[in-house]
Protein backbone atom coordinates (compact mmCIF):
# COMPACT_ATOMS: atom_id res chain seq x y z
CA UNK A 1 0.00 0.00 0.00
CA UNK A 2 1.19 3.25 -0.80
CA UNK A 3 -0.36 6.78 -0.05
CA UNK A 4 0.85 10.61 -0.03
CA UNK A 5 0.18 12.70 3.32
CA UNK A 6 -1.52 15.61 1.69
CA UNK A 7 -0.50 19.23 3.09
CA UNK A 8 -1.90 19.95 6.51
CA UNK A 9 -4.97 20.80 7.19
CA UNK A 10 -7.85 20.26 10.15
CA UNK A 11 -8.65 17.15 8.30
CA UNK A 12 -4.97 15.53 7.98
CA UNK A 13 -5.01 13.76 11.32
CA UNK A 14 -8.81 11.98 11.31
CA UNK A 15 -7.39 10.41 7.78
CA UNK A 16 -4.08 9.56 9.83
CA UNK A 17 -6.38 8.13 12.57
CA UNK A 18 -7.64 5.69 9.89
CA UNK A 19 -4.00 4.80 8.52
CA UNK A 20 -2.54 3.55 12.16
CA UNK A 21 -6.12 2.49 13.56
CA UNK A 22 -5.07 -0.22 15.85
CA UNK A 23 -6.38 -4.09 15.40
CA UNK A 24 -9.95 -4.85 16.54
CA UNK A 25 -9.16 -8.06 17.23
CA UNK A 26 -6.69 -7.88 19.93
CA UNK A 27 -6.66 -7.04 23.77
CA UNK A 28 -2.80 -6.54 23.34
CA UNK A 29 -0.54 -4.42 20.60
CA UNK A 30 2.64 -2.88 20.70
CA UNK A 31 3.72 -0.57 18.11
CA UNK A 32 7.22 1.35 18.30
CA UNK A 33 7.51 4.47 16.52
CA UNK A 34 11.10 5.57 15.60
CA UNK A 35 12.73 8.04 13.67
CA UNK A 36 16.23 7.01 11.63
CA UNK A 37 18.94 9.44 9.24
CA UNK A 38 19.46 7.64 6.13
CA UNK A 39 22.35 6.44 6.98
CA UNK A 40 20.84 4.51 9.94
CA UNK A 41 21.49 6.56 12.91
CA UNK A 42 18.53 6.95 15.67
CA UNK A 43 19.81 9.83 16.96
CA UNK A 44 21.39 13.56 15.91
CA UNK A 45 23.61 15.41 18.71
CA UNK A 46 22.68 12.44 21.17
CA UNK A 47 18.93 13.13 20.68
CA UNK A 48 16.56 11.85 18.76
CA UNK A 49 14.59 15.11 17.73
CA UNK A 50 17.53 16.41 15.36
CA UNK A 51 15.82 14.02 12.70
CA UNK A 52 13.06 15.25 13.19
CA UNK A 53 10.79 17.53 10.68
CA UNK A 54 7.25 18.73 10.79
CA UNK A 55 6.01 15.86 8.61
CA UNK A 56 7.46 13.49 11.31
CA UNK A 57 5.49 15.16 14.43
CA UNK A 58 2.33 14.64 12.36
CA UNK A 59 2.79 11.22 12.63
CA UNK A 60 3.79 11.62 15.93
CA UNK A 61 0.80 13.27 17.40
CA UNK A 62 -1.52 10.47 15.28
CA UNK A 63 -0.17 7.80 17.32
CA UNK A 64 0.10 9.71 20.86
CA UNK A 65 -3.83 10.35 19.72
CA UNK A 66 -4.63 6.29 19.10
CA UNK A 67 -2.29 4.82 22.31
CA UNK A 68 -3.65 3.92 25.41
CA UNK A 69 -0.41 4.42 26.93
CA UNK A 70 3.15 5.51 25.81
CA UNK A 71 5.90 3.27 26.91
CA UNK A 72 9.32 4.97 27.49
CA UNK A 73 12.97 4.53 29.49
CA UNK A 74 13.84 6.88 31.71
CA UNK A 75 17.22 7.12 29.83
CA UNK A 76 14.91 8.93 26.90
CA UNK A 77 12.75 10.93 29.40
CA UNK A 78 15.77 12.58 30.87
CA UNK A 79 17.84 13.31 27.50
CA UNK A 80 14.88 13.90 25.40
CA UNK A 81 13.29 16.10 27.72
CA UNK A 82 9.87 14.45 28.40
CA UNK A 83 8.94 16.77 31.15
CA UNK A 84 5.21 17.02 29.70
CA UNK A 85 2.11 14.51 29.82
CA UNK A 86 0.47 14.02 26.79
CA UNK A 87 -2.32 15.92 26.00
CA UNK A 88 -5.75 15.68 24.43
CA UNK A 89 -6.07 16.71 20.86
CA UNK A 90 -9.50 17.94 19.59
CA UNK A 91 -9.34 15.32 16.32
CA UNK A 92 -8.97 12.47 18.77
CA UNK A 93 -11.65 13.11 21.20
CA UNK A 94 -14.52 11.44 19.80
CA UNK A 95 -12.50 8.58 18.97
CA UNK A 96 -11.04 8.19 22.11
CA UNK A 97 -14.47 8.35 23.64
CA UNK A 98 -16.12 5.59 21.34
CA UNK A 99 -13.76 3.65 22.03
CA UNK A 100 -13.69 3.77 26.02
CA UNK A 101 -10.08 5.74 26.11
CA UNK A 102 -9.05 8.08 28.54
CA UNK A 103 -8.85 11.62 27.10
CA UNK A 104 -5.24 11.07 26.64
CA UNK A 105 -2.48 8.57 26.89
CA UNK A 106 -0.79 7.49 29.77
CA UNK A 107 2.94 8.29 29.59
CA UNK A 108 4.55 5.09 31.67
CA UNK A 109 8.69 5.17 32.09
CA UNK A 110 10.39 2.48 33.28
CA UNK A 111 13.27 2.86 35.93
CA UNK A 112 15.07 0.35 38.00
CA UNK A 113 16.46 3.49 39.98
CA UNK A 114 14.02 5.80 40.08
CA UNK A 115 16.45 8.36 39.04
CA UNK A 116 13.57 10.85 37.68
CA UNK A 117 12.25 14.11 38.26
CA UNK A 118 8.81 13.77 40.34
CA UNK A 119 8.19 17.25 40.35
CA UNK A 120 8.12 17.47 36.64
CA UNK A 121 4.78 18.45 35.05
CA UNK A 122 4.85 14.73 33.30
CA UNK A 123 4.15 14.20 36.99
CA UNK A 124 2.54 16.93 38.84
CA UNK A 125 0.24 17.97 35.93
CA UNK A 126 -1.06 15.15 33.75
CA UNK A 127 -4.24 15.27 31.86
CA UNK A 128 -4.06 11.28 32.71
CA UNK A 129 -1.76 9.96 35.89
CA UNK A 130 1.46 8.94 34.65
CA UNK A 131 2.70 5.58 35.36
CA UNK A 132 6.02 4.44 36.84
CA UNK A 133 7.12 1.15 35.99
CA UNK A 134 10.07 -0.21 38.44
CA UNK A 135 11.50 -3.40 40.24
CA UNK A 136 10.61 -4.77 43.52
CA UNK A 137 13.91 -3.90 45.01
CA UNK A 138 14.49 -0.28 44.05
CA UNK A 139 15.35 2.26 46.59
CA UNK A 140 12.53 2.19 49.09
CA UNK A 141 12.79 6.12 49.26
CA UNK A 142 12.39 7.14 45.87
CA UNK A 143 9.96 4.11 45.79
CA UNK A 144 7.58 6.17 48.44
CA UNK A 145 8.35 9.03 46.05
CA UNK A 146 7.05 7.41 43.09
CA UNK A 147 3.85 6.42 44.72
CA UNK A 148 2.96 9.75 45.83
CA UNK A 149 3.53 10.70 42.38
CA UNK A 150 1.49 8.48 40.63
CA UNK A 151 0.75 4.91 39.61
CA UNK A 152 3.65 2.45 40.38
CA UNK A 153 3.47 -0.59 38.72
CA UNK A 154 6.77 -3.12 39.77
CA UNK A 155 7.87 -5.48 37.01
CA UNK A 156 10.65 -7.64 38.46
CA UNK A 157 13.40 -7.53 40.72
CA UNK A 158 16.91 -5.53 40.24
CA UNK A 159 16.08 -4.93 36.14
CA UNK A 160 12.58 -4.15 34.89
CA UNK A 161 10.69 -7.44 32.96
CA UNK A 162 9.52 -5.25 29.85
CA UNK A 163 7.64 -8.02 28.87
CA UNK A 164 5.91 -8.59 31.91
CA UNK A 165 5.28 -4.60 32.42
CA UNK A 166 3.47 -4.74 28.94
CA UNK A 167 1.32 -7.59 30.08
CA UNK A 168 0.62 -5.52 33.30
CA UNK A 169 -0.57 -2.82 30.92
CA UNK A 170 -2.47 -5.06 29.10
CA UNK A 171 -4.27 -6.76 31.43
CA UNK A 172 -5.38 -3.43 33.24
CA UNK A 173 -7.23 -2.86 29.58
CA UNK A 174 -4.68 -0.52 28.63
CA UNK A 175 -3.34 -3.00 25.88
CA UNK A 176 -2.92 -0.01 22.92
CA UNK A 177 0.61 0.87 23.66
CA UNK A 178 3.12 2.59 21.93
CA UNK A 179 6.70 2.25 22.79
CA UNK A 180 8.84 5.15 21.90
CA UNK A 181 12.20 4.31 22.80
CA UNK A 182 15.10 4.45 23.45
CA UNK A 183 16.80 2.07 21.07
CA UNK A 184 17.84 -0.08 24.50
CA UNK A 185 14.40 -0.33 25.30
CA UNK A 186 13.00 -1.08 22.09
CA UNK A 187 15.24 -4.05 21.61
CA UNK A 188 13.88 -5.57 25.01
CA UNK A 189 10.04 -5.05 23.69
CA UNK A 190 11.58 -6.81 20.30
CA UNK A 191 13.54 -9.43 22.42
CA UNK A 192 10.92 -10.00 24.79
CA UNK A 193 8.56 -11.26 21.95
CA UNK A 194 6.02 -8.32 22.84
CA UNK A 195 6.56 -6.33 19.26
CA UNK A 196 4.18 -6.09 17.06
CA UNK A 197 4.29 -3.13 14.63
CA UNK A 198 7.28 -0.77 13.74
CA UNK A 199 6.41 2.12 12.54
CA UNK A 200 9.50 4.09 11.42
CA UNK A 201 10.44 7.67 10.02
CA UNK A 202 13.33 7.81 7.42
CA UNK A 203 14.81 11.32 8.00
CA UNK A 204 16.13 12.90 4.49
CA UNK A 205 19.85 13.59 5.97
CA UNK A 206 23.31 11.59 6.42
CA UNK A 207 24.51 12.08 9.75
CA UNK A 208 28.05 9.49 9.72
CA UNK A 209 29.77 9.12 13.65
CA UNK A 210 28.54 6.47 16.08
CA UNK A 211 25.03 6.94 16.84
CA UNK A 212 22.57 4.27 17.87
CA UNK A 213 20.19 2.62 15.76
CA UNK A 214 16.71 2.07 16.66
CA UNK A 215 17.33 -1.02 18.52
CA UNK A 216 20.51 -1.34 20.47
CA UNK A 217 21.62 -4.67 22.41
CA UNK A 218 22.64 -8.23 21.50
CA UNK A 219 21.08 -10.15 18.16
CA UNK A 220 17.93 -10.86 17.89
CA UNK A 221 18.26 -14.43 17.36
CA UNK A 222 16.31 -15.41 14.96
CA UNK A 223 15.44 -12.10 13.69
CA UNK A 224 12.29 -10.88 13.24
CA UNK A 225 10.31 -11.00 10.07
CA UNK A 226 8.50 -7.88 8.92
CA UNK A 227 6.11 -7.16 6.36
CA UNK A 228 5.59 -3.72 5.10
CA UNK A 229 2.03 -2.29 5.46
CA UNK A 230 2.00 0.78 4.66
CA UNK A 231 4.49 3.40 2.70
CA UNK A 232 3.78 7.49 3.03
CA UNK A 233 5.37 10.41 2.10
CA UNK A 234 5.93 13.73 2.91
CA UNK A 235 8.51 16.66 2.69
CA UNK A 236 11.43 14.21 1.49
CA UNK A 237 10.52 11.40 4.83
CA UNK A 238 9.56 8.50 4.02
CA UNK A 239 7.29 6.95 7.08
CA UNK A 240 7.02 2.60 6.92
CA UNK A 241 4.56 1.12 9.28
CA UNK A 242 5.67 -2.74 8.97
CA UNK A 243 4.30 -5.75 11.04
CA UNK A 244 6.11 -8.28 13.07
CA UNK A 245 4.85 -11.22 10.77
CA UNK A 246 5.64 -14.45 13.24
CA UNK A 247 3.49 -12.42 16.25
CA UNK A 248 -0.02 -14.11 17.36
CA UNK A 249 -1.58 -10.86 18.58
CA UNK A 250 -2.72 -11.49 22.39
Amino acid sequence: MRQLIPRPNRDVEPDLAVVYAYPGHTRRWVRANMVSSADGAAQSDGKSGGLSGEADKKIFRALRGLADVILVGATTVRTEGYRQPAQPREPYARLRTAAGQTPAAAIAVISASLNLDFDAPLYREPVVPTITITVSDAPADRLAVARDAGEVLIAGTGRADVGLAIDQLAGSGRGRILCEGGPHLLAEVARAGRLDELCLALSPQLVAGHALRILDGPPLEPPLPLALHTLLIEDGFLFTRHLVTNRVAA
